[in-house]
């Protein structure tokens, strides 16, 4: 018994080593750095000190309507992005499985080839075919008489989306189609004898089957919409759209941070923003578990 808690213990070592390295280290630092601020001295030339706060960075993050209105950017954007990111990905999945085999490897690598190019990289290739004089896709779109102002402050939001989407729907495609292919076929054999046909094997059948992989890409999601910062930040930097830098938490964060020389506020919003987080992991989670229970 002790030589096995021993072997165990000196298997766990090395994760706990880096977990607390890159995980616990750097939470409990900002942690006790959103506890701090800078002030100037005298009239401003006695240079600054750092000073006691308490949760008075906190209190500044929540009263400042920046900060308030960039987790209504993210309510807006989870209630855009969530929905099309998992019914275009389960239903991509879905039409993949039932492709031939020889399209299969084809559309598999056509639309997980983007998830490959880095988000800053997508993010300037997207700016670059919203900008009016230099688009060819604005063009056609002119050309055809539809007109649509992709850095507008009504466009702003779709923009964002549609770049997210073409980084990870291919991504979250091919998770649903590894879960897919572990369905027992005797499973879909048996209903297409029943009489059930492609529809109903998908509705009835597979989807229900994907449930735990359903869950798990959901919850993914919302976590990474929670921390939507590269794609306005690139979007926001001279093109004159209605994307600000304090635009979503992260990007407030930022900005307090590197802008404004803020750190103490830029923990304190970091945080918050951390907890909101592991608030909404913890209600999906439970709501997943509770689905479950019920159809068990």
């Amino acid at each position: 018994m002790k030589a096995r808690t021993r072997a165990a213990a000196l298997l766990l070592t090395p994760f706990f080593l880096l977990f607390t390295a890159v995980l616990a280290v750097p939470i409990g630092y900002a942690v006790w750095l959103s506890l701090f601020t800078e002030k100037q001295s005298g009239l401003g030339f006695g240079g600054s000190e750092t000073v006691f706060t308490g949760l008075g960075n906190y209190a500044t993050a929540l009263g400042d309507r920046a900060f308030r209105e960039g987790f209504g950017v993210l309510l807006g954007y989870c209630l855009l992005y969530v929905p099309l990111m998992m019914g275009g990905a389960l239903g991509l999945a879905l039409l993949l499985d039932t492709a031939l085999a020889r399209a299969r490897r084809f559309f598999q690598l056509a639309l997980f080839l983007p998830h490959a190019v880095p988000g800053i990289i997508a993010a300037l290739i997207w700016v670059y075919l919203y900008t009016p004089q230099l688009s060819p896709v604005v063009r056609a779109m002119e050309a055809g008489g539809i007109g649509f102002d992709f850095f507008s402050p009504e466009g702003a939001l779709p923009s964002v989306v549609n770049i997210a989407l073409w980084e990870w729907l291919g991504y979250n495609l091919i998770i649903f189609y590894a879960a897919l292919q572990a369905i027992d076929r005797s499973v879909l054999e048996a209903a297409t004898v029943d009489g059930a046909g492609a529809w109903r094997v998908a509705f009835a059948v597979k989807i229900p089957l994907l449930r735990g992989s359903l869950a798990m890409v959901g919850l993914f999601t919302v976590i990474g919409s929670l921390q939507l910062f590269t794609e306005p930040l690139i979007l926001s930097r001279g093109t004159g759209s209605a994307v600000t830098s304090t635009w979503t938490p992260n990007m407030y964060a930022y900005s307090a941070a590197f802008d404004r020389n803020d750190y103490g506020l830029a923990a304190a919003a970091s945080i918050l923003l951390a907890l909101t987080a592991a608030l909404l992991s913890f209600a999906v989670t439970r709501l997943t578990g509770a689905r479950k229970e019920r159809t068990a």
